[in-house]
């Protein structure tokens, strides 16, 4: 499976980006898809993830509210729609594959497969 990550960029606070990533492959409804983002000098951390049919979906308490992360199958798409933006937002963000359930989707060992990353920088 291979992943690629795309729309990041600049955008002052409060502004919006949409984030998408696209998966190669047949079997993309099988995965549960998640995004982490990674600001510098910091670890990786958990900020969404979706279910198999888009029906379940999980976010880190600091985006609640202001992300939506949703699927399109047809497409082997998913997207992060980021509203309200903060600085503390920059980070590069990933996009990733789960292809069974190990533990929680919360935690980056979970997934077997990770996009190159995409650059997301929020301007105060």
């Amino acid at each position: 499976v291979q992943l690629q990550a795309s729309g990041g960029g600049l955008v002052q606070a409060g502004g919006s980006l949409r984030l998408s990533c696209a998966a190669s492959g047949r079997t993309f409804s099988s995965y549960q898809l998640g995004w982490f983002r990674q600001a510098p000098g910091k670890e990786r951390e958990f900020v969404a993830a979706i279910g198999r049919r888009g029906g379940v979906t999980y976010y880190a308490d600091s985006v609640k509210g202001r992300f939506t992360i949703s699927r399109d199958n047809a497409k082997n798409t998913v997207y992060l729609q980021m509203n309200s933006l903060k600085s503390e937002d920059t980070a590069v963000y990933y996009c990733a594959a789960d292809t069974f359930t190990k533990a929680s989707l919360e935690r980056a060992a979970e997934y077997d497969y990770w996009g190159q990353g995409t650059q997301v920088t929020v301007s105060s």
